[in-house]
């Protein structure tokens, strides 16, 4: 029995391609239910993040295959999607989640959410009882590592969220950001997290917006913003200068007909749109509104290598340290067969010999 992982990325494919392959959080028990069901899987945990969506699985599969795999899974897979998967196994796998765990394996090297949606995407297969004694070792082991990195490398300094480089983005195109109104659609963590980097940038007129008004309001709260409920965001837009929108919509809650019902009301005033969410939260098609400016995942990738040099020089030192636990994983890998074929081995007993 092996450990494989199956899976694409914002490395291997565009943001187009990875929604549809996103799995949000309230349907990953459905998803997990699933995974029991594909032929040779014994055990398996599913990462689902903005950045990709990746399975941890365990057992004797008959075809190992990437394609294989998502064929098996995705009602709707298509043959073009082979090019932008990746299959790893054994050490090459448990190497790749000690990475993943670090930020190593991030849009922004050294971001810290993806330790956090590690966590929970394991909480869930516990929960649902898929994963089992490899995968409870191998992701418990991840998140030891995970934080060994970041706390004895400078791996984290500077901007380590896709919110925060999206002020960056922001700052760039308008310098001071005190005096424009901004607008938060979405109250979590990385809402949070682009909300108190607008704040910290000078911003003061922020507007928090979510289905969950009391999500908004606690959000609004710590950035000295104001909440606004979710249907009544729409007439905000009038003299909106940056929006930034990231919820877990299973489609996109901003489409052009929405806009162009009030969009002359702005008088051509531009606006900057940066869609954080996975599937994206605002449809491309609103870019044929003159003055729409709109920025997505993939477009932040050229500005988050802008700011890498520190970490990078700081990745040889990580994958140093992840490289020894690699190699203490595999030890107690060999160490856990070797015992679990010695006790399928009859020994006879010296008085009956």
């Amino acid at each position: 029995m092996s450990i494989f992982c199956f899976g694409l990325s914002h490395r291997t494919a565009a943001v187009d391609v990875r929604e549809r392959f996103a799995i949000s959080q309230s349907a990953l028990p459905t998803a997990l239910a699933q995974l029991k069901t594909v032929p040779g899987v014994t055990e398996g945990v599913i990462v689902s993040t903005c950045n990709r969506t990746e399975f941890y699985v365990t057992g004797g599969l008959a075809d190992n295959s990437a394609p294989a795999f998502f064929e098996n899974f995705y009602r709707d897979f298509r043959a073009e999607d082979e090019i932008h998967l990746f299959r790893l196994c054994a050490n090459e796998c448990v190497r790749h989640l000690f990475r993943v765990a670090s930020g190593l394996e991030s849009m922004v090297v050294g971001e810290t959410e993806i330790f956090g949606q590690i966590k929970l995407a394991y909480q869930h297969a516990t929960g649902a009882g898929t994963a089992g004694r490899l995968l409870n070792r191998l992701f418990q082991k991840s998140f030891q590592v995970g934080k060994q990195v970041r706390s004895s490398t400078a791996i984290t300094r500077g901007s380590v969220s896709v919110g925060s480089i999206s002020v960056d983005l922001a700052e760039q195109i308008f310098g001071d950001l005190n005096g424009r109104k901004i607008m938060i659609i979405g109250a979590g963590e990385t809402s949070e997290k682009t909300a108190k980097a607008v704040r910290s940038r000078g911003a003061e007129q922020i507007f928090v917006s979510d289905r969950s008004f009391e999500r908004a309001q606690a959000l609004a709260t710590v950035t000295g913003g104001r909440a606004i409920h979710f249907d009544d965001w729409e007439p905000e837009f009038r003299d909106l200068d940056i929006l930034v929108s990231s919820t877990a919509a299973p489609h996109p809650i901003i489409t052009l007909d929405k806009l162009a019902t009030f969009w002359r009301a702005r008088w051509n005033r531009p606006l900057f749109m940066i869609d954080l969410a996975m599937p994206r939260d605002i449809d491309p098609a609103v870019q044929k509104l003159d003055g729409i400016y709109l920025y997505d995942l993939d477009s932040l990738l050229n500005i988050a290598e802008r700011t890498l040099t520190v970490r990078k020089q700081e990745s040889e030192r990580c994958y140093q340290l992840i490289e020894r636990h690699v190699q203490e994983f595999q030890s107690w890998m060999d160490r856990t067969q070797a015992l679990d074929l010695l006790s399928t081995v009859a020994i006879p007993h010296p008085l009956c010999s």
